[in-house]
């Protein structure tokens, strides 16, 4: 009984310590919504708002007066898209050949990619590569550095080992190569762990910043997330509309606040989706090594 009752009470204080995470971690993001819809007037009043006060949307309408947050917009889910559907591509391929016990210099391979996870070239010689390469003001200067990530390739290749060996040697009996036995047998089979590491390169392709900041200077250019950071931590709106705040009744915190949430929202929607294929994969993709 006293056993059950310790249960209990450990049961208890998890769940409150967990809803006390939850609480620390909405509360910001509700504030941020309540912000973007309420009055200029109600936000001066209140330091921090759970709920919106005089409802309006004159900030969103703000910052669609021009047109460029659609265009920063449209550029990042072109990267997001396109370089995550590459990623995919060179990561399970390479993944795929690791896989294999006989792969020669598979040692080699392993103890390289285990090198790239701890140590990088650094952000100047970095730049001076995309330089040379001609690929500054360009999508792909957001897209070629770090085409394959070295843990979700690990993680894949894990993966493909837990596979058993006998589903590749019947296809190849019933006649299929490699590329065939890739498509149409072991993708649709290792589709939780592809969810999974492509939610990873997903969410690192909408949220980069950095790669933006060094290697995009034409400020038409720029990603979503770029932009973001004028409009909140530099408060310049010259790159977002050449209305005046004033005029059109609404207040700087007002905008930085609708650009969060409409930077943010695409995210919030689609990863549900994936969300079932996430555990799955990463528990699967690191049973073996």
């Amino acid at each position: 009984m006293v056993k059950s009752e310790r249960n209990v009470l450990t049961d208890v204080l998890i769940h409150a310590v967990l809803v006390l995470f939850c609480i620390v971690t909405l509360l910001p993001v509700v504030h941020v919504f309540s912000v973007s819809f309420s009055d200029p007037i109600a936000i001066h009043q209140s330091s921090i708002m759970l709920h919106p006060k005089d409802i309006t949307l004159s900030a969103y309408q703000y910052i669609f007066s021009t047109p460029a947050l659609v265009r920063a917009f449209l550029i990042t889910v072109t990267i997001t898209v396109v370089g995550t559907f590459l990623n995919l591509v060179f990561t399970i391929t390479a993944a795929f050949a690791l896989s294999k016990r006989n792969l020669p210099g598979l040692k080699i391979f392993m103890i390289l990619i285990i090198v790239v996870m701890n140590f990088n070239a650094g952000i100047i010689p970095g730049y001076l590569n995309i330089k040379n390469l001609g690929l500054l003001n360009s999508i792909w200067a957001m897209i070629i550095p770090g085409l394959v990530s070295a843990f979700n390739l690990i993680l894949m290749r894990n993966f493909f080992m837990d596979l058993p060996e006998e589903i590749e040697e019947s296809s190849k009996m019933d006649g299929c190569n490699e590329f065939t036995f890739i498509w149409k047998i072991l993708i649709p089979l290792s589709l939780p762990a592809i969810a999974t590491i492509g939610l990873f390169y997903g969410v690192a392709h909408w949220n980069e910043f950095f790669k933006g900041v060094f290697y995009i200077t034409d400020s038409r250019k720029w990603p979503l997330q770029v932009l973001l950071k004028v409009i909140v931590f530099d408060g310049n709106f010259t790159n977002l509309a050449g209305a005046d705040t004033e005029q059109m009744k609404v207040e700087p915190a007002n905008v930085q606040a609708a650009a969060i949430i409409f930077a943010t929202l695409p995210i919030v929607l689609v990863y549900p989706f994936l969300q079932r294929h996430f555990v799955k994969g990463i528990v699967m993709g690191a049973v073996k090594g």
